[in-house]
């Protein structure tokens, strides 16, 4: 299997204490060493972030325990989500598949072995845009018999796909004018979650830059799940003021701590909706809710 492991592809900025974290957790995986790791970094916003950035590329040109390790440098300031699609892409052009991270992710020590296992299982599988490191805590059932399930909405938090499903990506959202008045399919993009369409809808007007959104929406355009584990192999710990797109975590996770390196997979590709409804919830009306308010007590206190 060593011969024809995925890349893993990581995205850093200014964040070293979380930088520091993600690559010490990567080297402990069992299969770090046999596992070529391309950085990049992106270039400071504002000045007030050059040092914060020179200290990271500091750190990571002493980055080794990978089979090789690449440093890409920007110049300029692209910002995450032209970072994440002008990275993914550069590599991704020269190798059958990829394993993303960004740099405050960390990942359980058999991380790499079920990303692995799931893209050499699904490669060849239509119906399956990407495959996810991350799972919300308690989604699947104890009982469920496979090490993972199907879901609507793929996750930005350790993620892997293919060269061919990544290049079709449409990130400019031709149709999207079809879509935005369409109430029927705006809800049925929301199976994923209920913040789905305003979330493209920010997109498209310019308030936020997600490629996460656009990625999620090629999915549902083409009618396609995302694979996701029993067991989360990935933990976030960049909830906070330095974190580009989130700033409060609002629920419980967990980690995978087992030594578990074999994974068994569902024997058909489709979705459970017991488990779709598990996920959804995390992403409804009322936890978002939820985490607006507290935001705004943690400020006031």
């Amino acid at each position: 299997m060593s011969e024809n492991l995925a890349p893993v592809v990581l995205f850093v900025y200014g964040r070293l204490t979380e930088t520091k974290s993600t690559i010490q957790n990567l080297q402990e995986n069992f299969l770090a060493k046999d596992t070529e790791l391309f950085i990049f970094s992106d270039g400071a916003k504002k000045e007030k972030d050059v040092l914060k950035v020179k200290g990271v590329r500091d750190y990571i040109h002493t980055v080794n325990g990978f089979k090789k390790v690449t440093i890409i440098e920007q110049d300029q300031n692209k910002g995450l989500a032209k970072s994440i699609i002008d990275g993914v892409t550069q590599i991704i052009t020269q190798y059958e598949k990829v394993i993303v991270l960004e740099d405050d992710l960390l990942t359980s020590r058999n991380f790499l072995n079920y990303m692995n296992q799931a893209l050499d299982h699904y490669k060849n599988d239509n119906r399956i845009l990407s495959i996810s490191g991350f799972s919300y805590k308690d989604c699947i059932p104890r009982d469920y018999p496979y090490d993972s399930s199907f879901g609507y909405r793929a996750s930005s938090w350790g993620w892997g796909t293919w060269r061919e499903k990544w290049t079709e990506v449409d990130w400019s959202v031709k149709n999207y004018a079809d879509f935005r008045f369409n109430l029927f399919r705006r809800l049925r993009f929301n199976r994923g979650g209920s913040d789905m369409s305003h979330m493209l809808s920010k997109q498209m007007k310019g308030k936020i830059n997600s490629w996460a959104i656009r990625f999620c929406y090629h999915q549902f355009e083409n009618d396609m799940y995302d694979v996701f584990p029993k067991v989360s192999k990935i933990t976030n710990i960049g909830f906070g003021a330095e974190g580009e797109n989130c700033d409060f975590k609002n629920f419980e996770d967990e980690i995978d701590t087992s030594d578990k390196a074999s994974f068994v997979f569902p024997t058909e590709t489709k979705i459970d909706p017991v488990i779709v409804k598990n996920f959804k919830k995390h992403n409804s009306l009322y936890v978002r809710a939820k985490r607006v308010f507290t935001r705004i007590i943690k400020k006031d206190l």
